[in-house]
């Protein structure tokens, strides 16, 4: 019996609540290509992606999976998967050439198309606004360290709400500010390749000023489809009882997690533990007003979840690949590695029970100011070949979202550790294996293999287990 007709597969939809959510999300850097078509101006991770030794085997975005001109196939690839709602972002530059001022109607008119199709297809589109493609000019002034740019995402988000606030059923703000802030400002792994270490939390602040102000850029400009954000959250435990880990554990449970919730759902940044307060004053200038700005009520919350996190005081190279082991030798703590459990291909721990310890902490900590919550990404990357002639049979990602996804539905449901959050669906990192960022080509994390000498979509054994999955969902509607 193969394994989406297995009974696996009905036990797990039949626990799916009605109106529960199936999607799959991917970002407008990693997919589209076509970076001077149509008068796209340049991001930060095209200067980034230019770098020597910045990308794994020099990889490059300018095609990627070609999506700008192969959309149509993969707007049929999602339909025939089954999947309820399609989570894709607008590339900022390919909008707003230079971040500010006039707007691109070619860039436009793309999204106008790509949107019109989801809806033909019946596919719910979610959008994100800001998935880390910074304009380079505004990267040029500072980025996400010069608080103008947070006016900036204000003014985008307004223009892409005339355009397309009829169509969009949710609208994330901002992708994973704690990404954006430590790989790219605090590690320089990532663009901009900045390594300010504790010195880049301003980054954080603007970001989620900018995600305040483009909620309310949003609703004044009637923007039909619901709101929120999508941060990364890891639970975070020390590698020992030691005080010296368990304060390198606080530290950066603050870092991942809570300065970014706190704010974002209880309008405040949580006090450190005093030997912590040096690292965190640079968290600033918080201005009168900015904390309510950014407290904007929201419609849901966007978790991501990957993998859990053990630190342990020290210099030291990190035991999980985390993209930046060299900058991570700078910092007076190390990732720690969990060796109960085995680990996807970029080496991060499988720990799907570990979903419904955030999902478990997101109740605790906020309670009743907890909106309804999407996991709006969730998926892992495995070896796999680069050119194929079937289906890749990666039983090791079906095990992994079955778990994932059984695992958030049980810790939510009746008696689970995290019961009363109220879980309204699952996203699926990612449809296509993509440009995965510093990892180039390396990392295949797709539902769909592409083969990127030819850009060949072939769906894997992972891609039909979701469709049987959503197929026995409908049926149980």
């Amino acid at each position: 019996m193969s394994v989406q007709d297995s009974g696996s597969v009905e036990d797990l939809a039949a626990r799916l609540r009605p109106g529960f959510t199936l999607g799959v999300a991917a970002a407008a850097f990693q997919i589209e290509g076509s970076l001077t078509a149509d008068g796209r101006g340049p991001s930060g991770w095209d200067a980034f992606a230019e770098k020597p030794g910045a990308i794994v085997d020099g990889g490059s975005p300018t095609v990627a999976c070609d999506h700008y001109n192969r959309a149509d196939e993969d707007i049929a690839l999602m339909q025939e998967l089954g999947v309820d709602s399609y989570r894709l972002s607008l590339s900022w530059p390919r909008i707003q050439p230079d971040g500010r001022g006039a707007v691109n109607q070619r860039g436009l008119d793309f999204y106008d198309r790509l949107l019109d199709k989801l809806l033909a297809a019946g596919i719910s589109p979610m959008v994100t606004l800001y998935h880390w493609d910074t304009p380079l000019a505004l990267e040029h002034e500072g980025g996400w360290m010069n608080r103008d740019t947070a006016q900036r995402l204000a003014e985008y988000a307004a223009v892409a709400a005339r355009r397309f606030g009829d169509r969009v059923d949710h609208w994330v703000t901002v992708n994973e500010p704690v990404s954006v802030t430590l790989q790219g400002y605090a590690l320089g792994a990532h663009a901009p390749g900045r390594q300010l270490l504790f010195d880049s939390l301003p980054a954080a602040h603007h970001q989620l000023l900018g995600h305040g102000l483009a909620v309310k850029a949003l609703r004044a400009e009637g923007a039909k489809g619901k709101i929120g954000l999508s941060n990364m959250h890891s639970p975070v435990r020390p590698a020992s009882n030691r005080l010296s880990d368990r304060l390198m554990a606080e530290a950066l449970d603050l870092i991942l997690n809570r300065i970014y919730a706190d704010a974002v759902l209880l309008g405040q940044y949580p006090k450190p533990s005093l030997p912590l307060w040096p690292w965190f004053r640079s968290l600033g200038p918080v201005l009168d007003g900015d904390l309510e700005t950014i407290n904007q009520p929201l419609d849901f919350y966007g978790l991501n979840y990957y993998y859990p996190i053990k630190v342990a005081s020290g210099r030291g190279p990190a035991e999980i690949p985390t993209g930046q082991a060299e900058e991570m030798a700078n910092i007076p703590f190390h990732l720690a590695a969990y060796q109960e459990y085995e680990t996807t291909g970029f080496g991060w721990p499988e720990a799907p029970e570990q979903l419904a310890t955030v999902l478990k902490e997101m109740k605790q900590r906020y309670g009743e100011a907890l909106p309804p919550i999407f996991i709006t990404e969730g998926g892992a990357s495995f070896p796999e070949p680069a050119h194929v002639d079937g289906p890749v049979p990666d039983t090791n990602r079906i095990a992994y979202l079955a778990e994932h996804l059984g695992h958030a539905v049980t810790a939510t449901g009746p008696g689970g550790a995290a019961e009363g959050v109220d879980l309204r669906g699952y996203y699926v990192w990612t449809l296509l294996d993509n440009f995965e960022w510093a990892a180039g080509y390396s990392q295949r994390f797709g539902l769909v293999h592409v083969d990127f000498e030819t850009l060949e979509r072939t769906p894997k054994e992972s891609f039909y287990w979701l469709r049987a999955l959503a197929r026995a969902r409908s049926r149980n509607e």
